[in-house]
């Protein structure tokens, strides 16, 4: 193994073996994968925390159900359709008990939140892997670089620090890349979990209100007015 005199870290990476370059190169990849996570999730859980907000205000401030349907129409929230969702079945159970009613209109709920957690979720379980599988994969990498050195130290027949640094130098490069790809990762990966457990309160409490609402309009009516007043 020639051992380079060159200790920057570009230099380091060139006189590496082929399996540790491999290692640094998989890590770095995992790396930009975790900031292009980190941004394209966060993008996401903005524009849905701050359409969801501004939904459940405008779906509180509404008189019934209906009123709500024309506040929400067009909207992509999850809350949208949840307003929409409770709408369609009362359509569907009129002339049907009330509680029956209920039942089903909260198991649609539940499953228009389930499936925006799910996607809120998305992408996220990439970033717990790296964060607990990158510094293995670093340590990996210099085990293998240092028995390489070891094995140009022999060679070379001499334990000259001039001749041992660079190898070991190049070795312990691929731990501190790992560190790099996995610190950030599991640091993001917490915050999105924060993030998300706000999101699901904030989708309960739509889930919620559009239920009290349901509730209200079937104890006026009878059944929800479904069709907007004119």
């Amino acid at each position: 193994m020639v051992l380079p005199h060159n200790l920057s870290p570009w230099g380091m990476f060139m006189g590496a073996d082929i399996v540790v370059k491999a290692v640094m190169v998989g890590l770095a990849f995992a790396s930009v994968v975790t900031w292009t996570v980190w941004l394209a999730k966060s993008l996401e859980l903005l524009a849905a925390t701050r359409s969801g907000r501004r939904l459940i205000r405008q779906v509180d401030a509404s008189p019934s159900l209906a009123h709500a349907v024309g506040e929400v129409e067009g909207a992509r929230s999850p809350i949208g359709r949840m307003v929409t969702a409770a709408v369609q079945e009362a359509e569907l159970s009129a002339g049907l008990g009330k509680e029956g009613l209920k039942e089903r209109a909260t198991s649609r709920l539940d499953r228009i939140e389930v499936a925006a957690i799910r996607s809120a979720t998305r992408g996220t379980g990439l970033l717990a892997t790296i964060g607990s599988t990158a510094p293995f994969v670093g340590l990996f990498g210099t085990v293998w670089g240092i028995m390489n050195a070891f094995i140009g130290i022999s060679k070379a027949q001499t334990t000259n620090l001039a001749i041992v640094a660079p190898g070991i130098a190049e070795a312990l490069l691929a731990t501190a890349i790992g560190l790099v790809a996995a610190i950030p990762a599991v640091v993001i990966y917490n915050l999105f979990a924060r993030w998300i457990a706000g999101y699901r309160a904030m989708l309960g409490d739509g889930s919620a209100l559009v239920l009290r609402h349901l509730s209200r309009d079937l104890d006026r009516a009878g059944r929800p007015k479904l069709m907007a007043a004119e």
